[in-house]
């Protein structure tokens, strides 16, 4: 568990300036105001290998709540890396089979991209190699601000399901997501979810497997596997295309 967090920001500067005093006297601020209030003694239950989800709308305090929660967990920053000038299937480690299923747990399957530097990748195709290469630089959290807010909703929301997947499971990273998108949140499933709905108000839930959601379900509550017909790509991740299920 981590350490009860507090963030307070001070509005004003540490170091004032000619232009800094204009901004307060045009907007009539108050020369004392107290510090804003992002999270008050927040306690965190985070274990090894847990999907940790921070919800909430821009200026919320999610981003703040996973740097300080990251930096407690010695967490590797997924978009802070410098990347490897190598095809994709060179630039990570391990076995050539662990290679792949890394990369394509974030998307990147198709044999072309694997090919590719990073630097010949579009936007979308570089965020996903950023979560695999931080996944598997070996330590023992990775953080994603903005998570899939670069994609496009499907593919987000296809990215968070195979990332399900993996964390958690073979003792591999646990990782600290952060998004303004909660249509993600049923495919991502995480272990705690964070809600900052804003001025220090903060929700956090550790959920329990009994509490995850799982919409495939039948009427006794198992799992129905669905069966697959076909493949398709979305945007490199290829993923089986589910027949409708017989009349009955």
């Amino acid at each position: 568990m981590l350490a009860p967090i507090t963030i307070r920001y001070s509005f004003r500067p540490a170091a004032r300036s000619l232009a800094t005093g204009r901004v307060a006297d045009l907007f009539g601020l108050p020369e004392q105001e107290p510090p804003h209030c992002v999270a008050e003694g927040i306690i965190l239950d985070i274990r090894p290998g847990d999907l940790v989800l921070f919800t909430g709308p821009s200026g919320s305090g999610k981003s703040s709540l996973l740097r300080e929660a990251a930096k407690q967990l010695g967490a590797v920053n997924a978009f802070a890396l410098q990347l490897p000038d190598a095809p994709l299937i060179d630039a990570v480690p391990g076995t050539f089979e662990e290679r792949l299923a890394v990369l394509a747990g974030c998307g990147l399957s198709e044999a072309r991209l694997l090919l590719r530097t990073p630097a010949e990748l579009s936007e979308g195709q570089r965020y996903r190699f950023r979560l695999a290469f931080a996944l598997a630089a070996g330590a023992p959290f990775v953080a994603a601000d903005e998570f899939t807010a670069t994609l496009d909703r499907p593919l987000a929301k296809v990215v968070a399901f195979n990332l399900r997947k993996r964390i958690g499971h073979g003792g591999g990273p646990g990782l600290l997501a952060a998004t303004t998108h909660d249509d993600i949140v049923d495919d991502l499933n995480p272990d705690v979810w964070v809600r900052c709905r804003g001025d220090g108000a903060v929700d956090v839930e550790r959920r329990s497997p009994l509490k995850k959601t799982c919409r495939s379900r039948t009427n006794f509550g198992s799992r129905r596997e669905p069966a697959a017909t076909g493949r398709t790509s979305l945007g490199g991740i290829t993923a089986a295309t589910i027949s409708p299920s017989p009349a009955k």
